[in-house]
């Protein structure tokens, strides 16, 4: 039978073990360390070589901003952070706006457009009903001063736009699918079952409301023209993707693919969608708006 013997140490030898597997340790942990800081500094220094561009997306609601944001978040380099001033609270004054703001250029709003990689481009979508016109000349004023760059992104059938809005708001209450409400879909199944409700336009006040929405949006381009901008239109956007390169050289990131997993619900002719088109088109019928019962387009 084997019996292991442990030597027996004396004080001076223990103290002498014990520090020699402190200095060990210190060895180790001094390693880990630098080799942290070598990665902070290597890595951190990679991106501040490429400074951090600000921008916003400035649109109306259904002008297919939703769906332009998710290719810019498919950049590694680019995180647009959503409708953030859709929050009433974040935009009851020009405080408040501004403190906003500050945290999203700052780079502390968390969301899931965050990278993990080197952001050189930081923005929000910033409907235009959501304090900008109403504060618009500090607004202008903050862009001035943090160097934010501006993408318009407007719709040029504006009839594609109220039908699109009617049957978003319809939904909101109906709910058709399953019980849920959803402003953009990802399947060609969900989007089928949300275009077949047809809305019934008021042709009466049809004229007043595309008037209405037209100035909005020229009065929106008036009010930040001094401010570097680009301006797109939803349908050039679906009919030349190379529109989404202009972007990127707008922002001045590297070019890459962007991608959308966002499926178009309305497709097709507009007498499809709507529920009393022969009113609608009577309506139109020798106004500057008769262009937007011809128009069509593909995606």
């Amino acid at each position: 039978m084997c019996t292991t013997l442990t030597p027996k140490l004396t004080a001076g030898e223990i103290i002498i073990y014990c520090c020699l597997n402190l200095r060990l340790f210190l060895q180790n942990l001094f390693e880990f360390y630098l080799y942290c800081f070598i990665w902070y500094v290597f890595v951190r220094a990679e991106c501040a070589c490429h400074p951090v561009r600000y921008f916003a997306i400035l649109s109306m609601q259904r002008s297919g901003s939703g769906w332009f944001e998710t290719f810019l978040n498919s950049h590694a380099n680019i995180s647009s952070n959503g409708e953030i001033f859709s929050v009433k609270v974040r935009r009851s004054n020009m405080s408040t706006i501004t403190e906003t703001l500050d945290t999203i250029y700052n780079l502390d709003w968390l969301s899931s457009a965050s990278k993990n990689e080197c952001t050189t481009a930081v923005g929000l979508k910033w409907m235009l009903n959501q304090g900008l016109m109403q504060h618009h000349e500090q607004i202008a004023e903050y862009f001035r001063i943090h160097g934010v760059s501006l993408i318009f992104l407007f719709r040029r059938n504006l009839l594609r736009r109220m039908v699109s809005v009617l049957a978003n708001e319809y939904d909101r209450n109906a709910k058709i699918l399953n019980g849920t409400h959803k402003s953009h879909v990802h399947s060609p199944q969900e989007a089928e079952i949300l275009a077949k409700y047809k809305p019934t336009i008021n042709s009466t006040l049809l004229i007043a409301q595309l008037k209405q929405v037209n100035e909005t949006t020229t009065k929106a381009l008036e009010y930040f023209k001094s401010t570097r901008h680009i301006l797109l239109y939803y349908e050039d956007v679906v009919k030349n993707r190379t529109k989404l390169r202009d972007v990127q050289d707008f922002l001045r990131v590297p070019q890459m693919k962007l991608k959308s997993r966002q499926v178009k619900i309305h497709k097709g002719s507009l007498s499809s969608q709507v529920e009393n088109w022969n009113d609608i088109s009577k309506a139109l019928t020798g106004t500057p708006y008769e262009s937007f019962i011809h128009e069509d387009y593909r995606r």
